[in-house]
């Protein structure tokens, strides 16, 4: 094997990137970066009946959501064909691989026979040492496992994990219809691609015996194997769709920075102490596979919303805009409505409050609509007939106020006030739900000075309107 580090995350396209590939896919992203080495990207996609171009598609926009850039790749394993079909070639010349014409139904026949008796339910070797010359008799290409010894996975977190030889099966490498099978094709493109260490889900132990046979048959020496944990749910089973999102895009939809999503996802089996909010440098410096759990990590959800609120919180103002501004236009809402720096006002006074994306937008919704749709319970609560009065003294006060800024609102509101002998918060909500429809927004003169004078008193004249003719 080279002495440079080569890894490689390969994805089947036969559905979306989820949440337990894109951790994988960041471990093997990390280590690479952490000692100089290579991360190539490997599309695995000879399952013809449910590889699809659409989810090919959608791994490489998560991808390029997550910002990794891969050193090679990516990769198709049905552009590889010749390489698989010499591969077998060579294994069959040297006798580590022989042609089965067994059907199916007689290798079913052969492990009911073995599980009736207590053995280990497997192809029985029938074919082995001999072949049927019939030129019209169909054929596959199994791997000749040993019958005697063992092998030997040397994982580097749990250790040697041992497999006795005689409890494997001859696998199948190359079916009838000549199209290679997915542990042949692993073992064979790991070699081409001078693979040097496998980073993967531990689900995959069982396979690893099965490549290395393939890699041994091939004359080579298998790379060093890390079986990380699973992702489990707050249940404690496997991650699936009832605990919610488990793509990646799903997760951006949601409103989720990438660089949150991989600072949590990385944590989720990695440690460093007690820190909890990492850059992508820091990250990369003290990324190792020592350092990775063997438990099986769990998915926490307001863990994940906490650690998205502190990016946006302390995130760039100019980036967080155009991504709020996205998301404005895919609701039919227009930013140009405030200047630029309204713009990055709202986002300053929301941006505590918003643990996603989709939650600021939420929340900056009012601002760059036309006019504002009104909480009908909050309207029935706040704007009735007994505010009618201090809410109009306050649209003819703030209509005088230049610039309309902060200060000034503050300063007639309170001239209102004590005219009217009322609180603040008596007359704030009514002119809260009057200019954003609803009883939550930013403080009040912050509010109506990011709205702007025009649009304010244009929502109070409706407000007003509303509550005369009600």
């Amino acid at each position: 094997m080279n002495d440079a580090v080569r890894v490689r995350f390969a994805p089947s396209n036969t559905g979306h990137l989820h949440i337990g590939g894109a951790r994988t896919a960041l471990f093997n992203w990390f280590f690479a970066r952490h000692t100089g080495g290579t991360a190539i990207l490997r599309i695995e996609d000879t399952d013809q009946e449910r590889s699809t171009e659409a989810y090919y598609d959608a791994i490489i926009e998560a991808f390029e959501w997550l910002g990794l850039d891969w050193d090679e790749g990516p990769y198709r394993q049905t552009e590889r064909m010749a390489l698989y079909t010499e591969a077998a070639k060579k294994m069959l010349d040297a006798g580590t691989a022989y042609r089965c014409t067994c059907t199916p139904d007689e290798v079913d026949e052969m492990r009911k026979k073995a599980r009736a008796e207590g053995r280990t339910p497997k192809y029985d070797g029938t074919c082995r040492g001999r072949y049927d010359t019939d030129p019209d008799l169909p054929f596959c290409l199994r791997l000749k496992v040993p019958d005697e010894g063992e092998t030997v996975v040397d994982d580097l977190l749990a250790g040697p994990v041992t497999f006795q030889n005689d409890q494997l099966d001859d696998m199948v490498i190359a079916r009838t219809d000549g199209t290679p099978t997915y542990n042949f094709c692993v073992a064979v493109d790991d070699i081409d691609m001078r693979i040097t260490h496998v980073i993967r889900g531990n689900d995959h132990l069982s396979n690893t015996p099965k490549q290395i046979l393939v890699y041994q048959a091939l004359g080579e020496s298998p790379p060093r194997f890390v079986h990380i944990s699973m992702i489990l749910g707050s249940d404690k089973k496997r991650l699936s769709k009832r605990h919610g999102a488990t793509s990646v895009l799903e997760f951006r939809e949601q409103g989720y920075l990438p660089e949150a999503f991989i600072n949590y996802l990385v944590r989720l089996g990695w440690s460093l102490g007690d820190q909890e909010i990492f850059s992508c440098d820091e990250i990369i410096k003290n990324f190792s596979i020592e350092n990775l759990n063997l438990s099986s990590a769990v998915l926490n959800p307001e863990k994940m919303l906490w650690t998205n609120q502190e990016y946006i919180m302390k995130g760039d103002a100019g980036r967080l805009l155009e991504l709020l501004e996205e998301r404005l236009r895919a609701r039919g809402l227009a930013p140009e409505l405030l200047s630029p720096e309204a713009r990055l006002g709202v986002v300053e006074e929301l941006r505590t409050r918003a643990k996603t994306l989709e939650e600021l937008a939420d929340g900056a919704a009012f601002f760059f609509s036309p006019g504002v749709t009104l909480d009908e319970k909050a309207a029935a609560k706040f704007l009735i007939s007994d505010i009618a009065a201090p809410l109009g003294r306050v649209r003819e006060a703030i209509a005088g106020v230049e610039p309309f800024a902060p200060e000034g609102i503050k300063e007639v509101f309170e001239g209102v006030l004590e005219a009217e002998d009322m609180k603040l918060g008596k007359l704030a909500q009514p002119v809260r739900v009057a200019i954003t429809g609803g009883t939550k927004s930013p403080g009040i003169f912050e509010t109506l000075a990011l709205l702007g004078k025009e649009r304010s008193l244009e929502r109070l004249d409706a407000a007003l309107a509303r509550i005369e003719n009600p």
